[in-house]
């Protein structure tokens, strides 16, 4: 034989797998039959076995849910349960939770109890965003219930302890048998009709489901819905739920309960006053504050929009303008004057005047290196003169006659060297140092 080799299963794997079938499919379940093997361990929980002629279960109820019984149970006992199929993984056993439990007698208005419920929880009675926050600072009570009852007694002596101050009006209705629920629906119509109170509390002690049946009604709870007032439910024990409880503005799980949710006793009221009083006397200082802050923007803002200071500002506009236009101006003369200089000085340079100054500057500075020129070329020309005059004294004939010696010229001025250049009777003529002497060569 092959063995497998996916999806082989535990023993813990098939029980944990068979407990979340049950407990998906089935869901809540209710259940009518006898008690029988009943166990109380010290841990609280119960422990049993439910019966009929024909097959058992064991179950079991922790403690967290039979506080809810108002009834010991007993073996051979008639109840009516409601419950979750789940397993007992370490023993693979299937069993019951129990999550509520009543007498067999009682399980046919149960049945209606959760039928009601179903219904007006689909209709929206039930929802939180309808019901409405409990007034403040209440100083008038309605309260429906019997005025023979405990649960009116229970009330005025709490209010009388905690807080005196409360009125209590009471609205009588029957809180038990038949014509009840029309009792106590009549009783919240004349309470909003003359809206003399500040919330109502509908209340009443405990009792059997039966005897608190009429806080189970769908008129009462549509009566409850479409109260102008807001209605605390204050009926039974704790561990009783009503229809009213539900649909309520807000639930007290006894009448005292109720009582004391409505009232605040006299300490937590005087430091609830002395509280108020710090705030508003904080409040009332935080506003002066801010009136005081808002009187100064004020005074701020008129003084800005002051027609006079607003003339203030718009003169100083004006004085700051005209500088400016001054200053503008000088700066424009200046800048002018300064165009004009240079145009002035450029014209100057251009001027034919300035070239004839100029010209005549530099005529008269040619003329007078030319007159310079001139001296310093006579002064060189008389130095050559007197150089060559010196010269020509050094060779000329009248220095030699000066000596004493003479010059004989012949008759064409020439100077006779030699006797042999003359001829008998040529006329020559001697120069002397002082004259001239003619003579005839014999």
């Amino acid at each position: 034989m092959k063995m497998p080799k996916n999806n082989v299963y535990t023993v813990s794997r098939l029980n944990g797998e068979v407990r979340q079938l049950l407990e998906g499919e089935l869901g809540k379940i209710w259940l009518e039959a006898e008690i029988s093997n009943f166990a109380s361990p010290a841990s609280g929980h119960w422990y049993l076995t439910l019966k009929d002629s024909h097959a058992q279960i064991r179950s079991a109820m922790f403690k967290g849910k039979n506080r809810t019984v108002t009834f010991r149970p007993s073996n051979g006992q008639q109840v009516l349960v409601k419950g979750a199929i789940s397993v007992y993984e370490p023993r693979g056993d299937y069993q019951l939770i129990i999550e509520s439990m009543l007498p067999a007698g009682d399980g046919l208005l149960a049945q209606q109890y959760e039928a009601l419920k179903m219904k007006l929880a689909a209709e929206g009675l039930f929802a939180q965003e309808t019901k409405r926050p409990l007034p403040k600072g209440i100083t008038r009570i309605g309260v429906i219930t019997s005025p023979t009852g405990a649960a009116i007694k229970d009330v005025l002596h709490v209010l009388e302890r905690r807080d005196p101050s409360i009125e209590v009006i009471i609205y009588p209705a029957m809180v038990q048998g038949d014509g009840a629920e029309h009792a106590l629906c009549h009783a919240i119509d004349i309470a909003n009709q003359r809206q003399e109170v500040d919330v109502l509390l509908l209340t009443r002690g405990g009792g059997s489901l039966e005897d608190l049946w009429c806080f189970n009604s769908e008129m009462l709870a549509h009566c409850i819905y479409n109260s102008a007032l807001p209605v605390v439910s204050a009926v039974g024990h704790e561990v009783d739920h009503t229809i009213s409880d539900y649909v309520a503005d807000q639930r007290a799980p006894t009448p005292s309960a109720g009582a004391e949710l409505l009232s605040a006793d006299a300490e937590n009221k005087a430091q609830h006053l002395a509280s108020k009083q710090l705030r508003l006397r904080q409040a009332w200082q935080h506003y002066l504050l801010r009136q005081s802050q808002r009187s100064a923007q004020l005074d701020h803002r008129l003084a800005r929009q002051d027609p006079k200071r607003r003339l203030q500002q718009l003169e100083q506009t004006f004085d700051e303008m005209q500088l400016r236009l001054c200053n503008a101006l000088q700066s424009q003369l200046q800048q002018l004057t300064l165009r004009q200089q240079n145009l002035r000085l450029r014209l100057n340079n251009q001027s034919p005047a300035h070239q004839l100054n100029h010209a005549n500057t530099q005529l008269t500075s040619l003329s007078s290196r030319l007159d310079q020129a001139l001296g310093i070329k006579m002064k060189d020309l008389q130095r050559q003169l007197h150089t060559a005059a010196h010269q020509l004294e050094a060779v000329s004939p009248l220095a030699t006659l000066t000596r004493g010696y003479s010059i004989t010229q012949d008759s064409q001025g020439k100077v006779v060297q030699s006797s042999s250049d003359l001829a008998a009777g040529d006329v020559i003529t001697t120069k002397l140092l002082q004259g001239e002497v003619s003579s005839k060569v014999l």
